[in-house]
């Protein structure tokens, strides 16, 4: 069974620089013309609310595409703590995607010559000489 990620699905906050102040509405209509982001604004925060497929985008590549675009992300210590964190969870969801499922009919094999297979304690002594013994 693969692993669940809410139908693929992710969410994060994006901070933005707080200079220029409209940029989040310009970041958030740039985000908005790719096919399958769900992107809007928090508030009168510089911060924008995304909601991406994993498989198809990941955290990283959207804000390489926002500073490519000319937007100015939030570069405080703090940010790039949350933005490295976001990437490494991303890229072991996606390793983890890449998995192939295990094989449970292989297992059955063994389950069944296990069951036939005699258990507990089997002596291959003959009772008469079990006694003298």
């Amino acid at each position: 069974m693969k692993p669940c990620l809410s139908n693929g699905a992710r969410h994060h906050l994006i901070q933005l620089y707080p200079l220029p102040p409209d940029q989040a509405l310009h970041a958030v209509l740039f985000l908005n013309s790719l096919e399958g982001v769900i992107a809007h604004t928090s508030g009168n925060k510089p911060c924008i609310s995304v909601r991406y497929p994993l498989p198809q985008y990941r955290l990283q590549w959207l804000e390489e595409q926002l500073k490519q675009a000319g937007f100015h992300l939030d570069e405080s210590i703090l940010s790039k703590i949350k933005r490295a964190l976001a990437h490494y969870c991303e890229d072991i969801a996606c390793s983890n995607l890449e998995i192939p499922e295990h094989n449970i009919k292989n297992r059955d094999v063994y389950v069944k010559v296990w069951e036939k297979h005699p258990h507990g304690d089997h002596d291959e002594t003959p009772e008469e000489l079990r006694r003298y013994l």
